[in-house]
């Protein structure tokens, strides 16, 4: 304690003699500031003897302030006043050492005084940069020291005062403590007095200490901030602290509570309490207080990202399970409704829907999907509808389908220029407004998220997600939406590339089918071609109209979907055609065209990313309606449906053989059978009676059971089939075929058995000609005459018996057949000057509109076909009696 009291006397004193200088330079700096802009100080220094106007007041300054010295002196230095008349006009030396000229400053320096404090004020003309003087006060050192030595008595006796309290003190403190504390070590005391400090200020868990009769005995300030507690709230009862009702029974209870939660204000508090009986005090409760509001909204947050993450895992899962553009933005708006927002809507620019490549955003977009708007009566805005469509509902501003503007330099499309989420609240969240003569009712809706689809740098459209009901969109909720977004987009792209291929392909499908079906009298055809949703695939049919009446009736499938099963289609569909211009029976024709699978395979086999034609199927029919006869041979292809006029239905048995290309060079075999007139040959792919679903088998079964319709025609049988038998969801292409069979009048067809004798021409001839007399046709008498004659005459020369003569009235054609037992076939050819044969077979190309030969199991058919509307004509002009003159029945 004497330490003490000598350190703080000499404290004392330093503090003392410190603060007495600091009064002395703001004392002679205030004096200094004074004496400078006093009224007349300018004026002296100015005049012409500044130290006769200037000492006398200068003196008086210094008399009145207690101040040692007031020096006024000019710029440069020369003093103008001084307390020593004898230094007045003598030069100041230590001028404004360290110090600018033009501001005020205070030091302490040796001065003709002795040591001094000083305080310099410069003195400014009018103008206030031109420097005219200088005001300087001082006080001696030993001023400053007498005013301390002055105070030091006071502070000595202050200081044994102090020491004798504090000794004092100390004792009947140290009494107490002994008693109170029993005698514990100091260490022990301030351990426990670190850990009562810890409890009362630094534990961030509330403290409430309660005595047995409801008073509050402690509280420490976490828990004084949690309760809102007045500062003198210990020895106060619990119940006039303005607790909460339940909060005060709980802690007037003295039960055991464990993180009981209770509401203070606006906080949660998780409230735990144990009641004490000690000894010798009454019973009591210590109660500890946690915020939980904190935790509870971190939680939430934590929630809230968890409820976001498992929706855009779910977007991930139901958007884009199609890939059709309108199916899957309807997938966006219902993954989006509810659970981020009440209501979502979709637009896309108009080249998107086609499959095309957008050029840029635009300010118009056509409006895809609507979800969660239910308008009727604009009584509910259901955050939970499902399948919600504006078209269905009350009128609405936005109608699925129409085009939505948006006005320029509104957020929404500046949002989609700028690739970004846009947040708007307020009436700007009822979105684009509609087009004239349209009310836009309004939903309600007040915060808008608009989000720009993009995908490959692309900018698709626009999502748009309103709340009306639920709190309104923040900051936070942008990312969340273009993440959404993004998502969608993809899929979206992914459905806009996929319509583009598929309707590329089923274009190119459509294009290598036949666009219209060729004249012929053989059959009544109907057809279908549905490609899959899936993508175009390879499934074809033709009709081919052949010589003789005859017609071929085709039905293919390539496996596969796409432009390689669409190509490959075409490049078969072509083959079909060439090897029929052949005349070829169904099983040889199937033959060739299996060598010309087998050869395409083979030849790409080396290019690994094309793909073979390998599973290609065919069922090729030939129908003569002449008699009847159908000729059928198929190449890994269902079996052809025969419907009998009765509506019996069988299932004609072709012989079967493998797809095309995989028959190793094994013939096919043909079916031959006759089908009674009007009867209807159903010919389909395996796309009709096959599916994921179901069987083959119960497909036929479904099939036959659609044909069991008696006096249908083909157009109406072709509809019933698809009608009942096309899947709701189309896995694979469909083509079918009905053709419902002819017989050619028996007055139309004409037949001669030919002898082996040239003599017999002549007759055969005039028959013929009293035959087209009766059908009215005079005026093909003369080229039907020249061509019967050469071909007959070639068939008694040069073929083997039987020969036979067959001529046709079909319509517009008049067909002549000459059949005989050899295989050799005429070859027309330009004879020479010189030659005395060859001609005839030349005028027969002349005259006829086309000719051919069509071989049988055994021998041939040399077959001509005239137009009955156009007039007979002689070659080149020439007449029929010149041209019959060149020929004798003798020479032939």
């Amino acid at each position: 304690m004497v330490l003490f009291a000598a350190a703080a006397g000499v404290a004392l004193v330093l503090q003392a003699r410190s603060a007495s200088t600091q009064e002395a330079r703001q004392l002679t700096f205030g004096v200094a500031q004074t004496f400078a802009h006093a009224p007349g100080t300018l004026e002296a220094m100015k005049g012409d003897d500044p130290s006769a106007v200037m000492q006398p007041r200068a003196e008086e300054a210094r008399k009145e302030s207690g101040v040692d010295y007031v020096v006024a002196f000019d710029p440069n230095g020369f003093r103008w006043t001084h307390p020593d008349p004898g230094l007045i006009g003598k030069h100041v030396f230590a001028l404004r050492e360290g110090a600018a000229a033009d501001r005020p400053f205070t030091q302490t320096f040796e001065g003709s005084l002795g040591l001094s404090v000083d305080s310099t004020v410069p003195v400014h003309d009018t103008d206030g940069t031109t420097l005219v003087g200088f005001v300087s006060v001082g006080i001696t050192v030993d001023s400053v020291n007498d005013v301390v030595w002055g105070r030091l008595p006071h502070l000595l006796g202050f200081a044994a005062g102090a020491l004798a309290v504090s000794a004092g003190g100390t004792a009947l403190v140290s009494r107490r403590l002994r008693r109170q504390t029993h005698g514990l070590d100091p260490s022990e005391m301030t351990r426990m007095y670190e850990h009562h400090d810890a409890v009362l200020h630094a534990v961030r868990e509330g403290v409430l200490i309660i005595a047995g009769d409801g008073r509050l005995l402690l509280a420490n300030d976490e828990a004084r901030r949690l309760l809102g507690l007045p500062a003198d709230a210990e020895e106060h009862r619990v119940t006039d602290l303005g607790l909460a009702a339940g909060t005060v029974r709980l802690l007037l209870s003295n039960r055991v509570a464990t993180d009981e939660v209770h509401l203070a204000g606006d906080r949660l508090l998780a409230v735990n309490m144990r009641p004490v009986d000690p000894d010798d005090r009454p019973a009591g409760s210590v109660v500890t207080l946690r915020d939980t509001t904190e935790l509870r909204a971190l939680a939430g947050r934590a929630e809230v990202a968890r409820e976001r993450l498992w929706l855009l895992y779910e977007a991930g899962v139901r958007i884009g399970t199609t890939l059709d553009v309108a199916r899957t933005a309807q997938e966006l708006a219902e993954v989006a409704v509810p659970r981020f927002a009440d209501a979502a809507t979709v637009d896309l620019l108009d080249p998107v829907l086609r499959g095309e490549e957008p050029d840029g955003p635009g300010p118009e977009m056509r409006r895809v999907a609507v979800h969660g708007v239910q308008s009727a009566d604009g009584v509910q805005k259901a955050s939970g509808l499902k399948n919600v469509n504006c078209v269905e509902s009350a009128p609405s501003p936005w109608p699925v389908g129409e085009l939505v503007r948006f006005v320029p330099a509104t957020p929404a499309p500046v949002g989609v220029e700028r690739g970004r989420a846009v947040l708007q609240a307020g009436p700007a969240a009822q979105g684009p407004r509609p087009g004239p003569g349209h009310r836009a009712p309004d939903h309600g809706f007040q915060s808008l998220i608009t989000v720009p689809l993009q995908a490959r740098g692309m900018v698709l459209g626009m999502a748009g997600f309103w709340r009306s009901q639920s709190a309104p969109f923040e900051e936070e909720d942008l990312a969340f939406a273009e993440e959404l977004a993004a998502r969608a987009a993809v899929a979206i792209d992914n459905a806009r590339r996929y319509t583009r291929e598929h309707a590329l392909a089923e274009t190119l499908q459509r294009s290598l089918l036949p666009r219209s079906l060729p004249d012929q009298s053989a059959v009544d055809v109907a057809h279908r071609y549905l490609p899959a949703l899936d993508g175009v695939g390879g499934d074809w049919f033709d009709v081919i109209p052949l010589p003789g009446a005859r017609v071929a009736l085709v039905v293919g499938d390539v496996v596969g979907h796409g432009f390689h099963a669409a190509a490959t289609m075409g490049q078969l569909r072509t083959a079909v055609h060439n090897f029929s211009a052949l005349d070829l029976p169904p099983d040889e024709l199937l033959g060739r065209l299996d060598e010309l699978v087998t050869r395409i395979d083979s030849e790409e086999s080396a290019d690994r990313d094309t793909e073979g034609v390998t599973g290609a199927t065919c069922l090729y029919a030939i129908y003569d309606p002449a008699s009847g006869a159908c000729s059928l041979a198929r190449s890994g292809h269902p079996e052809p449906a025969l419907v009998h006029p009765d509506g019996t239905v069988e299932y004609l048995p072709v012989p079967g053989s493998p797809p095309l290309g995989l028959g190793g060079g094994e013939p096919f075999e043909t079916a031959e059978l006759t089908l009674p007139e009007g009867s209807r040959l159903v010919l389909y792919t395996d796309g009709l009676v096959e599916d994921r679903e179901q069987g083959i088998d119960a497909g036929l079964e479904a099939l036959r059971a659609v044909l069991a319709r008696p006096a249908r025609t083909a157009e109406e049988t072709c509809q019933d089939v698809i009608d009942a038998l096309l899947p709701a969801r189309q896995g694979d292409d469909v083509a079918l075929l009905v053709a419902r069979t002819r017989r050619l009048d028996p007055s139309q067809v004409a037949v001669w058995d030919v002898p082996g004798d040239p003599a017999a021409v002549a007759g055969i001839r005039a028959d013929v000609t009293r035959r087209l007399e009766a059908w009215g046709l005079e005026e093909l008498c003369f080229t039907t005459e020249l061509v019967i004659s050469e071909l007959v005459t070639n068939a008694i020369r040069y073929g083997t018996e039987p020969i036979r003569l067959r001529v046709l009235h079909d319509r517009n054609s008049l067909i002549c057949e000459v059949a005989d037992g050899s295989s050799t076939s005429p070859h027309l050819r330009r004879a020479a000057t010189t030659d005395e044969g060859g001609r005839g077979l030349f005028l027969v190309a002349r005259f006829a509109r086309r000719w051919g030969t069509r071989y049988l199991a055994r021998g041939k058919v040399i077959w001509t076909e005239q137009s009955v509307r156009g007039p007979a004509a002689g070659a080149e002009g020439a007449s029929a009696d010149d041209l019959l003159d060149q020929w004798d029945d003798a020479a032939w």
